[in-house]
């Protein structure tokens, strides 16, 4: 019989250094699976004004030069920052990744110590749900409400469910990986119908994350560098953090020693 896997709750907190070591030999950052013209193409079609790649982000005409985008990018993510390197592996600079988690800690140690409301959601089940599943029990411990969301939800022809903590998008038996921010909408017109307020911070991904920063509401979130929309919305100051990594590396308990380090710099693991 297999052995059951460690709990997030039980991996040991590593140092920066082991969490960068340790990032690098996941490929969670630094030589990243996502080839450069994978993220090329999603640079240009971003500029080029298709809002599949916008992310629930209203970017107007402000990123219409796929050139300023991937400054953005080899700025906030640390993609390769030369033009003419078109084909090959990219790069997440795993000092970005540890930095964004900083700046993500302090947003959640505000929302503990405010005893804040906090949703939390994923379009990539396959390798965050975890991650947003132990930061939810984490907020909550702490005294934070965990957003529940209204029931009977629906968007892009699938079910809007809460699953351990965390909202996700079920279609056919399947939590469906998205991009799309109409789930999110979904949640937000759900709670203002339901005459609810709306969450204080939400924990986030994908256009989850951007639908939630662009109606207004504190928002960080999790960025792959084939996404480049909430990168630049943190750049402009509509969404408050981005943390750069690769969003579905093989093993998602390969995300335990950054969970543990996030909680532990927000204050949360003994709370």
């Amino acid at each position: 019989m297999g052995r059951m896997p460690k709990p997030i709750e039980t991996t040991p907190v590593p140092s920066r250094a082991e969490l960068v070591d340790h990032l690098v030999r996941t490929r969670i950052a630094g030589q990243v699976a996502t080839p450069r013209e994978n993220n090329l193409s999603h640079y240009r079609k971003l500029a080029n004004g298709d809002r599949h790649y916008w992310l629930g982000l209203e970017l107007g005409d402000r990123w219409t030069d796929e050139q300023d985008v991937l400054a953005v990018m080899a700025e906030r993510c640390g993609v390769v920052d030369d033009p003419a390197f078109r084909y090959g592996q990219d790069t997440i600079d795993p000092e970005l990744t540890v930095a964004g988690l900083d700046r993500m800690a302090a947003r959640l140690r505000k929302a503990a110590l405010d005893r804040q409301s906090v949703l939390l959601a994923t379009g990539h089940p396959g390798g965050l749900l975890d991650v947003h599943r132990a930061t939810a029990a984490a907020l909550r411990a702490a005294g934070c409400e965990i957003v529940v969301i209204p029931g009977g939800l629906t968007a892009d022809e699938g079910s809007v469910w809460q699953f351990a903590d965390v909202a996700v998008l079920e279609r056919g038996a399947t939590l469906w990986h998205t991009h799309s921010p109409e789930p999110m909408a979904a949640i937000l017109d759900g709670l203002t119908a339901a005459d609810r307020p709306q969450p204080d911070l939400v924990v986030a991904d994908h256009g989850w994350a951007g639908c939630a920063a662009q109606r207004g509401l504190d928002a960080v979130g999790y960025a792959d560098c084939n996404d480049p929309a909430l990168f630049l919305g943190e750049a402009e100051g509509t969404l408050q953090v981005a943390v750069p990594l690769d969003d579905h590396v093989r093993d998602p308990r390969f995300y335990d020693p950054l969970v543990a380090y996030l909680l532990d710099a927000a204050g949360l693991l003994n709370a």
